[in-house]
């Protein structure tokens, strides 16, 4: 955290495919960003998480200007008081990344996540940011375990890498918490640009370490710390003990998962105080 606040920026992504993607199509919304949760556009709910840790002191939203803004009066709002900060997305996640990360000071650690992580609420935000900061290492990725998914939410489908040691789900948090960190946004664009070329790919990744990942030979550890070497900054994880963490909508079927979750949290919210919505 920033040795003189003990606080993180954030940055919430929040580019996509506009009125083709299919989850903002099934919505009626011109940006996936808008599309209701618990009748509350996503972005507007990862907004409310963030603002509602004391741990995170500014918020810059990355986006498109035309489809994002003049649709909702709140959040066209938060962006004319200031209270949000605003850049424009680029090309690809990583273009995105680096033109949002170019506005702040490399000196202060920054928390980014995505505009469709609809359950995102204060207490993931504070458990990553404070366990990140403990790590020592330059990038953090917050991950949950695979097992612990798939028993929270047994007929959805997530996207699970499985390692010698276990699987996986990503949790859409990433920490940069050194000027070094941005190095690792540097490496992400070299992935996006031949991810389309296998042979570059496994050239750039190295060939022992995808053998290894192929037969199921590889670590987390390994895998981290070929990371680290690549990218030229020492990555490392954190491990997100609630299930919800790894729950994003890339789908109409995360969609609807997300508003059970939502509408099963609000009945139960009396029994159950740790249920956020």
């Amino acid at each position: 955290m920033n040795r003189r606040t003990g606080t993180f920026a954030a940055i919430v992504l929040a580019g996509d495919r506009g009125p083709e993607d299919p989850v903002a199509r099934a919505a009626g919304v011109s940006c996936k960003a808008l599309v209701p949760v618990g009748g509350r556009p996503m972005v507007l709910r990862v907004l409310d998480a963030l603002a509602g840790s004391p741990i995170i002191d500014s918020l810059l939203v990355c986006g498109s200007s035309s489809r994002l803004l003049g649709h909702s009066a709140e959040l066209d709002g938060l962006v004319a008081s200031g209270r949000i900060r605003w850049a424009e997305n680029e090309s690809s996640p990583s273009l995105s990344a680096r033109a949002a990360l170019n506005v702040l000071h490399d000196d202060h650690p920054v928390l980014v996540t995505t505009a469709d992580h609809a359950l995102l609420t204060p207490q993931m935000v504070d458990y990553f940011c404070i366990h990140a900061a403990e790590t020592g290492r330059d990038v953090v990725a917050g991950l949950a375990r695979s097992d612990m998914v798939a028993a929270a939410f047994p007929e959805s489908r997530r996207t699970v890498t499985r390692l010698r040691d276990g699987g996986y789900c990503g949790c859409n948090l990433f920490a940069f918490l050194t000027p070094r960190a941005r190095n690792a946004v540097a490496f992400w664009r070299r992935i996006e640009e031949q991810r389309k070329h296998p042979l570059k790919m496994v050239r750039v990744l190295g060939l022992v370490s995808v053998l290894r990942y192929l037969l199921g030979r590889l670590t987390l550890e390994e895998g981290l710390a070929r990371l680290s070497v690549l990218m030229d900054a020492c990555a490392g994880v954190v491990w997100m003990p609630d299930a919800q963490a790894a729950v994003d909508v890339d789908k109409v079927e995360d969609w609807m998962l997300a508003e059970e979750i939502i509408a099963r949290c609000r009945t139960a919210e009396h029994k159950k105080p740790f249920c956020f919505h």
